[in-house]
């Protein structure tokens, strides 16, 4: 127990330090290549030629270090995290997850359109692996301890411990499990607090204050959670065509994640906010700051631009990306109801924002309260609770009534890894 609570401590620490090392290291490479601190601001400023022959270049590196994983052995992703959690199946190689890091951050730097949760995520885990393996502890307590270092990749890549904690239990184990739940619980707090002394506190999109103008107002977002299902179908179907599109073409890798890189710069030509992870421009929408007709354009080129991204092999998650979909589909609908009933009538873009950000992320993970709890403590706002709740609530049935598959659970099961739940338990 000494020593399982002392490798708990180590990998909690190791998280945390790995996602500010990651965050620097994105830094570092933004100020060296645009002497700027975001890459939408970055791109805005490049000349055409250089929008398209930027992306291309990172994804040509990216693809490397994806054609090396693969060398290795199988590229990871959360699914592995998934199986070596629940089943102890799958072993998790440090070296696949560093090089996937350093693809990642190349790629987003130049503009790719991924996210950089993934490598961090996919690091405590592969940490809690290689920590259990290194003294020697038992399968039980290893699987524990990886789900405990997921747990601390998550909540040091997005300042959420709850949301940490539930996307171990909704999303990795997939059922409420006291020796999964009690680890994540103090790994997060640990990551978070280290995190936090280092990057800073409160919520990673700023302090904001929503309010419902009138309880009927609720309906509104609970239409918003059924587009929301339909809008995650239509994206992860967009996401498994364009990975079958990429898996028939003759170009090879890494030239294939150039070609995506390219397709992404092509888009930054007249839209430069799809470049990167969509940090930046998220902000923005939360704000209001954009047009109606600028909104739904975007929400449709950054689907696009993440498609090439992730589909053409660039390593990186798709989770912020989703994020700003979710922002963007909710900023869009609330703005059109504006221009409809009339801004007072309606309330703040922001909040659908935030309520689409939250029923897109959950119409895709199939997991409403991870959602919740996510976007509740990314906006620091309690008076958005009942929209999310509601929202989250439709989006989510309605996604599993169209398939019945999450983005993680399909990559499951295209390895042919079952993973079905009901009230009776796992059935695997």
């Amino acid at each position: 127990m000494t020593r399982y609570l002392l490798a708990l401590g180590l990998v909690s620490v190791a998280a945390a330090a790995f996602a500010i090392a990651l965050r620097a290291l994105f830094t570092f490479l933004m100020h060296a290549a645009f002497a700027s601190s975001d890459v939408v601001t970055a791109f805005r400023g490049l000349p055409g030629w250089q929008r398209v022959a930027l992306p291309a270049a990172g994804g040509l590196v990216a693809g490397t270090t994806t054609w090396l994983t693969q060398r290795i052995g199988r590229a990871q992703g959360v699914g592995d995290v998934m199986e070596a959690v629940v089943f102890g199946k799958v072993r998790l190689s440090m070296r696949v997850t560093l090089l996937k890091s350093l693809g990642s951050s190349i790629a987003i730097a130049t503009g790719g359109s991924i996210g950089r949760e993934g490598p961090i995520i996919q690091f405590g885990g592969a940490i809690g692996s290689y920590v259990a393996d290194s003294i020697g502890l038992g399968s039980r307590r290893a699987r524990t301890l990886i789900a405990a270092g997921t747990a601390a990749g998550f909540a040091a890549a997005y300042n959420t411990p709850l949301a940490a904690v539930l996307f171990v239990l909704e999303v990795v184990t997939g059922i409420v499990v006291l020796d999964a739940m009690l680890p994540a619980i103090a790994a997060a707090a640990i990551s978070t607090a280290l995190t936090r002394a280092v990057l800073g506190g409160g919520p990673i999109y700023g302090s904001r204050a929503f309010s419902l103008t009138s309880q009927t107002e609720l309906l509104a977002h609970t239409f918003l959670g059924l587009l929301a299902g339909v809008g995650a179908q239509l994206f992860m179907r967009m996401l498994s065509s364009g990975e079958r599109l990429f898996a028939r073409s003759r170009v090879p890798q890494p030239f294939r994640a150039a070609l995506g890189g390219a397709l992404v710069g092509l888009l930054a030509l007249s839209w430069p906010e799809v470049a990167g992870n969509g940090y930046e421009p998220l902000n923005l929408l939360l704000d209001g700051a954009f047009p109606l007709t600028l909104i739904a354009t975007l929400c449709v080129a950054k689907a696009f631009a993440t498609t090439a991204s992730v589909s053409s092999g660039s390593p990186g998650g798709v989770f912020t990306p989703i994020l700003f979909l979710g922002a963007a589909l909710g900023a869009c609908y609330g703005a059109l109801l504006g221009h409809l009933f009339g801004p007072s009538a309606v309330g703040s873009i922001g909040a659908y924002a935030l309520v689409g950000m939250a029923a897109t992320t959950a119409a895709t993970t199939h997991a409403p309260m991870m959602a919740v709890v996510l976007v509740f403590e990314l906006s620091g706002d309690y008076a958005i609770v009942l929209p999310l709740l509601l929202a989250t609530a439709v989006s989510t049935f309605v996604s599993r009534a169209l398939r019945r598959d999450s983005i993680y659970t399909a990559e499951l099961r295209s390895r042919s890894v079952p993973w079905d739940l009901s009230l009776e338990g796992r059935r695997s």
